[in-house]
């Protein structure tokens, strides 16, 4: 007989509602049941796509006399992370900091106050290699509360003065220079995985956000020790198997250090801040390999993660028919049998492709090799090696598409959503590509219409129900797609919309007391602690993307109460950018914007003239990452009239004009694309900061 989950819309939710455990959501009710009886609460959190949250659930949430343990002695509930990340972020750092690690599964025990006191990730249904089974775990915590209740209320106390803390802001400021980049990046060169690319060892993450900010520094002083770095990692990934060298996109990280074996789940969080890395990165090098990458990435979004109504999907899960990664593995039989001898052969020996395999019998295609020594060793041309590799690569999809798919969570999230809404605007106009652009105002038009209610975003939408209120990080996120969605379309609405969100995220989500910003508003449930993540991790955090974002808004309106804001928080940052760039790579990225050169260009015209296109579309060319820029519409002036940049700004020769200036200082307006390049590649040297 199903469990409350049934009544959830949230795809790992529902994976539980059949279970014989008692599950509640999240809510008064489970917390009024714990209280009325005096229980404590277990809180077991994960997601859809998580590989060992569906072993802990087959081997204990699903077996029968587990299930009547917990029923018994604790109220347990059910949370999914991606719709609550303020509960996620709250039980992780008790979890860390009682246990010293954390993951998903996570499973969090509290009192009837909420409060947590003891807590651990994934237990197994018998005693094995070590760790006790988790009906051992339930019965201690169980009794433990019975009969030490004020060691237990003790200790919880002491984990919620702890949690208070790690949610207060830091006090300390520092001075904003460029010193602290340089700090930042020998610190990244340090921990740099010369070999393989990438920081550290197994397991392995991209680690987006940094390769932004590293991207932005070898822009900015043509630094050859970050240049190595970012093509090292780039193309070690865009060779490994966390890379779906057949259907496109990246997959979540690599449990090797050679980029190799994956965990499956595909993310869309991941595959938004890496298209737009691989984007920016050819912008940078001109290298036709990333735009290879970025474009299948965002191909792959469109044709796997997108709802008709213009959302994009959550996640696709790592497993199918019970085993990860089956749906993505491949046998030197299979590749001959839908190839052909000769193909087959070739695409063998390019993709790795052996019997013995890479991964548990079967091959995780990869390219270690480069194109042309495999084609060497063939005993065949280059071209005609990748004239084998383009036949073959829609036939092996469409193989693979027969195969049982893995899960997909078709929740939308609001975050991510801008996240890849960003992606979309940026690369329409890189690429040239009226499609891209048409995804990301669909997108954003779906967004602003479906979880935007009274002014106030909501955090999730799926089948019919827009859910929970919005986080900082959804406020953020979404305002940073709007503004590259107006660069893109140069229509004022976006803009307007970021303005208007960007106000309400400082209304409910800024610390009045010191300065930066909590994850939850000020209107949210109160919980045993406000939560405030500073650091990035699998996505930067929110304050890092509020602070870019107020930055670049306050560039564009002229407001120096955003600029405050933002500079504030980037002050009290500094000791951890330098020391830990790992983990502030987007902080990095809001503080090179705000020490290096600011541009402004300025596109005068009729709406809709192909020059006024071609005019901006050169700015997107290039690598611009602190270049903004806006359209001044001859029919309807009015538009543009809030925007400083954008003033005393006329159509010459009765033709689209652009003005290129870096803060006050301005070139003569030129009236083509090759004119402009030329302008860009000059520039005047001066820091706005400075004028």
């Amino acid at each position: 007989m199903p469990n409350r989950l049934q009544h959830e819309t949230s795809p790992y939710l529902l994976q539980h509602m059949e279970n014989p455990v008692d599950w509640f959501p999240w809510g008064a009710e489970a917390l009024a049941k714990a209280k009325a009886e005096d229980k404590p609460i277990l809180v077991s959190v994960g997601y859809s796509a998580c590989h060992w949250c569906h072993v802990m659930a087959h081997e204990s949430f699903e077996h029968v006399e587990t299930a009547a343990l917990m029923n018994e002695l604790f109220v347990s509930i059910k949370v999914d992370r991606e719709e609550r990340p303020d509960l996620d972020t709250i039980f992780m750092t008790a979890v860390q900091a009682m246990t010293g690690q954390g993951g998903w599964p996570l499973n969090a025990f509290l009192t009837p106050d909420g409060v947590p006191f003891f807590g651990g990730t994934y237990w197994p249904q018998e005693d094995r290699m070590g760790m006790p089974s988790f009906s051992k775990v339930l019965s201690a915590v169980s009794d433990a509360y019975r009969n030490r209740k004020a060691e237990v209320i003790q200790n919880g106390e002491q984990i919620r003065e702890f949690l208070v803390r790690a949610g207060s802001a830091s006090t300390q400021k520092g001075e904003l220079d460029s010193e602290v980049l340089d700090t930042a990046i020998n610190a990244l060169v340090d921990q740099f995985d010369s070999v393989n690319g990438g920081f550290g060892g197994a397991p392995k993450f991209p680690q987006a956000s940094v390769i932004e900010f590293m991207l932005r520094y070898q822009r900015a002083n043509s630094d050859e020790r970050s240049a190595r770095m970012i093509r090292k990692t780039l193309d070690k990934m865009a060779a490994g198997g966390i890379y779906d060298q057949i259907g496109g996109g990246f997959h979540r990280y690599s449990v090797d250090e050679i980029w190799l074996v994956p965990h499956f789940e595909k993310m869309l969080y991941d595959n938004a801040q890496l298209a737009r890395v691989y984007l920016d990165a050819f912008r940078l090098f001109d290298e036709p390999e990333y735009a290879r990458i970025a474009t299948e990435t965002l191909d792959y979004v469109v044709r796997e993660m997108t709802s008709p109504s213009g959302g994009f999907y959550a996640t696709q899960d790592a497993d199918s028919e019970g085993e990860e990664g089956k749906f993505f593995v491949w046998s030197p039989a299979e590749i001959d049998e839908i190839l052909g001898g000769e193909d087959g052969k070739i695409i063998r020996a390019y993709y790795d492709v052996t019997e013995p395999g890479n991964f548990e019998g079967h091959t995780i295609l990869s390219t270690p090799e480069p194109s042309h020594r495999v084609a060497r060793d063939l005993g065949i041309t280059d071209d005609e090696l990748m004239a084998a590799v383009e036949r073959a690569r829609p036939k092996l999809y469409e193989a693979r598409g027969k195969r049982v798919w893995p899960g997909r969570d078709d929740k939308i999230i609001t975050s991510w959503n801008g996240m890849m809404l960003r992606a979309f605007a940026e690369a329409s106009r890189t690429f040239r590509r009226d499609d891209y652009r048409s995804i990301a105002v669909t997108n954003a038009s779906y967004l602003l219409a479906t979880l935007k209610r009274d002014g106030r975003l909501l955090r999730t939408f799926k089948d019919g129900v827009a859910k929970i209120d919005g986080f900082l990080e959804d406020y953020a996120n979404l305002i940073d797609g709007l503004i590259a969605l107006y660069e893109a379309t140069f229509e004022r609405r976006w803009l307007d919309e970021a303005i208007d969100l960007a106000e309400t995220m400082i209304r409910e989500f800024a610390d009045t007391e010191v300065h930066g910003f909590f994850d939850t508003a000020a209107s949210a449930e109160v919980l045993v602690s406000r939560p405030r993540d500073v650091h990035d991790g699998a996505t930067p955090s929110g304050n890092a993307v509020a602070t870019a974002v107020l930055l670049r808004l306050s560039i564009y309106t002229g407001r120096s109460d955003l600029q405050h804001v933002s500079t504030e928080v980037l002050q009290s940052m500094v000791r951890p950018m330098a020391e830990q760039p790992i983990g502030f790579g987007r902080y990095l990225t809001a503080l090179e914007s705000f020490t290096g050169t600011q541009r402004e260009v300025a596109v005068v015209g009729k709406r809709g003239d192909a020059a006024v296109e071609s005019l901006a579309n050169e700015v997107y060319a290039r690598f611009e990452p602190n270049t903004i820029i806006g359209f001044v519409d001859t029919d309807n002036p009015a538009l543009s009239a809030d925007m400083p940049f954008l003033q005393d700004r006329p159509m010459q020769r009765n033709m689209a004009t652009a003005y290129l200036c870096e803060h006050r200082t301005c070139m003569l307006p030129v009236f083509d694309a090759e004119a402009l390049r030329a302008q860009l590649e000059q520039g005047t040297g001066v820091s706005w900061r400075e004028l």
